[in-house]
């Protein structure tokens, strides 16, 4: 089995479609998944979520956080309720891009936000 440009191309198109690394093998034939898997990786393309079903839940709790999980808390902490953001965290970072977006503003940006609310 070769890579060639066709395989390729149906290859980031079935990607790019959410198709699970089986269902792209299958497809494509003659392959393997941890085939598709790897030349995914060394194209680049970008990583997805499992295909298998999670429950919904409200966040993540301070057990169930692990390194690729935002970790904004949400709430106060000393309320039941409290839980951290839990979605997929920005890659090289300790939160997702919404919730780093709010913790990492450029120094302009955050000087501009402290003379408008001294004065």
């Amino acid at each position: 089995m070769s890579w060639t440009d066709e395989r390729v191309a149906k290859l980031r198109e079935l990607w790019g479609q959410g198709m699970s690394a089986s269902e792209i093998a299958d497809l494509l034939g003659d392959i393997t998944r941890n085939a598709v898997i790897g030349k995914a990786h060394r194209l680049g393309l970008s990583g997805r979520p499992s295909p298998i079903k999670k429950k919904e839940t409200k966040g993540a709790t301070i057990l169930s956080l692990t390194e690729r999980m935002c970790k904004w808390p949400v709430g106060d902490p000393k309320s039941p309720d409290f839980h951290f953001c839990g979605k997929q965290a920005h890659a090289g970072l300790p939160y997702c891009a919404e919730h780093a977006a709010l913790a990492y503003q450029p120094a302009k940006r955050r000087d501009e936000e402290r003379k408008v609310s001294v004065a």
